[in-house]
């Protein structure tokens, strides 16, 4: 048997693997950070004034990064490769504006894409629960369930429809809540992704999509208790894009498009009082 082959058929041994349990601290100076970094204005006081301080819901994915780092520091997937494919969280009660977080971590499913794999990293706590889909080229082949389709797009007209403007510094901002990744900074790290220049964070969009859709329909960003959506192309540093938002019945559907090309797609959301 290859390497290559074995390390294929490996593959599926990874899923329900525990991935650990950490202990997280933060006060309120790291949540107005983030806050800061998916765009809250200097007039939103109640997201970067530590007095009146609501912790955003999506805070929660940088204090769990850890956990798919730790997937692929173990070897399941090529770290230089693999991407990250889509985002969910689940709200079970908020943020503290300060605090000790216990998480513990473990891979869900392994898909099995065929010339890819798909792993899902489970982060779960008392506060919330997210999970990770790591999409890893050259993974896949070991004979495992595909998974889940893509969903279907909203139909009709949105609702709500907001421009969302990426300042040239975000994602070296961005970086400072905890994911230092080197394709956010050095050009030559996303020069070996096929990048022009360093991107975006996937999570930095999709925490300012959450912040933007919050403002458009009328919720406040912080009572967010849903949140998913997938990611199809990433957005550079000082770009512009624009945010469509459709009432979903249950809850609200968004797609984020930069020069009419999606970048998130699949996007759900829903806002409780």
């Amino acid at each position: 048997m290859s390497t290559q082959d074995a390390a294929i058929r490996g593959t599926s041994r990874w899923e329900g693997i525990d991935l650990g349990t950490r202990t997280v601290t933060y006060d309120e100076r790291d949540a107005i950070l983030y806050a800061i970094a998916v765009g809250a204005a200097a007039d939103e006081l109640d997201l970067v004034f530590e007095d009146r301080l609501r912790v955003l819901p999506t805070f929660a994915l940088t204090l769990a990064q850890w956990a798919p780092d730790e997937l692929g520091g173990r070897g399941a997937f090529d770290t230089a490769t693999a991407v990250h494919g889509s985002q969910e969280l689940s709200v079970a009660a908020p943020l503290p504006r300060r605090g000790e977080l216990t998480l513990h971590a473990s891979v869900g499913r392994v898909w099995d894409k065929g010339a890819a794999a798909v792993f899902e990293v489970v982060v779960r706590s008392d506060q919330f629960t997210a999970t990770w889909s790591i999409f890893a080229p050259g993974a896949g082949g070991f004979g495992g369930d595909r998974g889940p389709s893509r969903p279907a797009g909203p139909e009709g007209e949105p609702v709500a429809s907001r421009p969302i403007q990426t300042a040239p510094n975000q994602a070296a901002l961005y970086r400072l809540t905890g994911d230092r990744h080197h394709i956010h900074i050095d050009p030559a790290a996303a020069a070996r992704i096929g990048q022009p220049r360093p991107i975006m964070h996937g999570l930095c969009t999709l925490g300012m999509a959450a912040v933007e859709l919050g403002r458009a329909v009328g919720a406040h960003p912080a009572d967010l208790t849903r949140l998913e959506g997938r990611f199809a192309a990433p957005i550079h540093p000082g770009e512009s894009a624009h945010l469509n938002v459709w009432d979903g019945g249950s809850g609200y559907e968004f797609e984020l498009r930069k020069d009419g090309e999606p970048t998130i797609t699949g996007g759900r959301a829903t806002f409780g009082a």
